[in-house]
């Protein structure tokens, strides 16, 4: 009787599989085409603005198209991550197709013409534009809907960073601060990889970061070194704290100074060139992970210069900060990358650390702050610089998320355990209600 039933289960849950992967397959190629799309756009659109640097005068020019095209026929794709985030929380209305083209347009023409954006947040939309759709081809239910949405971010987060363990993990845990739920994690997982291998066989390449400190495979735990991580760590987590709740007033502030929201963009758009001759380089423009000048500032030479530009994570945060707040589209990821790697070169040389190894912790770090995914962001770690560095990842990774307290840049993620007993703040409260009712300190 129980080996009939335990035949029964396995064919039930062959027949769910094969459905699922019919729906999957399909669904991760085309998220992975469509990465593939978007990052070879960013490449063109980056060179062109380095070739033509007249572009960054027409910034305002191009915020205002951005936002009239949202105000005319993007109206109800404007909440982007944070609605795709209350879709899979509570379906309803599904995720309108329009999110994909909107959000690529809208992205590739804020970096041709010189915003401060990454690319996360695009390719996470992306993701969820083509699962919802995909979902309603195949007439799901809500539950499984649910659990398409969060393969479609998985497969956006992986295909566009090369990181598909990552971007597995981090749908499932973006969702609850405190809490993973793994109802999705094989959907997750066969998505990402299948939509990183598409964009890769598009022959797309993801830029290669190397940590030469240590030089072998094998991890032993120096505990001076330690000591100072845990310092950093702090202060990566600090530093998300302060991006995140410095993009969320400043958003208001725009709100509130203009508010017919086709213009914003105008105002942002002249502030980011006032501030380029300010500052006196285009350095913190576009997603910042090269730059043609050696001498210049980028995530890759922060890896390998010693000679430190000690300001240059603040200037991308206020870059990128201004940028998105006035209406740009795009993500906050890559620019918190950047500003990560920045500020661990700084840290490396006053700690007197090895600055690679403090350039990689504060790239995923100030991530894991800033987004609440403290685990996905130590798996991207292991994936993008070896698990030899990975108790260090992880150190890094787990404090800055501490340290960064309940702020976030997406506002719909939901609290299931507060990060601090002393809190007090109910469960299932999202951080825009906490956001709302408590003045944030940093």
């Amino acid at each position: 009787m129980l080996l009939r039933q335990s035949w029964r289960e396995n064919l039930a849950f062959a027949g769910r599989g094969l459905k699922w992967l019919l729906i999957l397959l399909p669904m991760a190629a085309l998220v992975g085409s469509a990465c593939a799309l978007f990052l070879w756009s960013l490449d063109v659109v980056t060179q062109l603005r380095g070739q033509y640097t007249w572009l960054l005068f027409l910034l305002p020019v191009a915020g205002v198209a951005i936002g009239f095209v949202y105000h005319w026929i993007g109206r109800s794709v404007e909440g982007g991550n944070n609605l795709l985030l209350d879709q899979i929380h509570t379906p309803g209305g599904g995720v309108p197709r329009r999110m994909a083209p909107l959000i690529l347009f809208g992205t590739v023409v804020t970096h041709l013409f010189g915003g401060s954006a990454g690319r996360e947040g695009t390719a996470i939309q992306m993701g969820g534009s083509i699962a919802s759709g995909c979902g309603r081809l195949a007439h799901l239910k809500p539950t499984e809907t649910r659990i398409l949405l969060m393969a479609g971010v998985a497969a956006g987060f992986g295909a566009v960073f090369g990181t598909p363990l990552a971007g597995a993990v981090f749908a499932l845990e973006v969702l609850m601060i405190g809490s993973v739920k793994y109802e999705a994690l094989l959907p997750c997982f066969i998505a990402a990889v299948v939509a990183d291998w598409t964009c890769q066989a598009w022959n797309i390449h993801h830029t290669s970061y190397h940590i030469a400190f240590a030089g072998n495979s094998i991890f032993t735990l120096n505990w001076l070194l330690f000591g100072k991580v845990i310092i950093a760590a702090a202060a990566f987590g600090l530093t998300s704290a302060f991006f995140s709740e410095s993009s969320h007033r400043l958003n208001s502030f725009f709100k509130t100074l203009c508010p017919y929201a086709p213009i914003r963009p105008a105002i942002g758009g002249a502030l980011v060139i006032g501030l380029v001759y300010l500052v006196g380089t285009r350095d913190y423009l576009g997603l910042g992970v090269n730059t043609p000048d050696f001498t210049g500032v980028s995530i890759v030479h922060f890896f390998t210069q010693t000679t430190i530009h000690p300001w240059a994570w603040w200037w991308k945060i206020v870059f990128t900060v201004l940028t998105l707040s006035c209406g740009f589209k795009g993500g906050e990821v890559t620019p918190l990358f950047f500003i990560g790697a920045a500020f661990g070169n700084v840290l490396a040389g006053l700690l007197n650390a090895p600055t690679d190894l403090f350039a990689a912790l504060g790239f995923v770090a100030v991530f894991a702050g800033a987004t609440n995914t403290p685990l996905a962001c130590t798996i991207m770690g292991f994936e993008l610089f070896g698990a030899t560095y990975g108790v260090y990842i992880a150190a890094a990774c787990f404090l800055a998320y501490v340290f960064s307290g309940h702020s976030g840049i997406y506002l719909s993620q939901r609290i299931a355990i507060p990060k601090s007993p002393q809190s007090n703040l109910p469960t299932e409260v999202s951080l825009r209600d906490v956001h709302q009712t408590q003045k944030p300190k940093l």
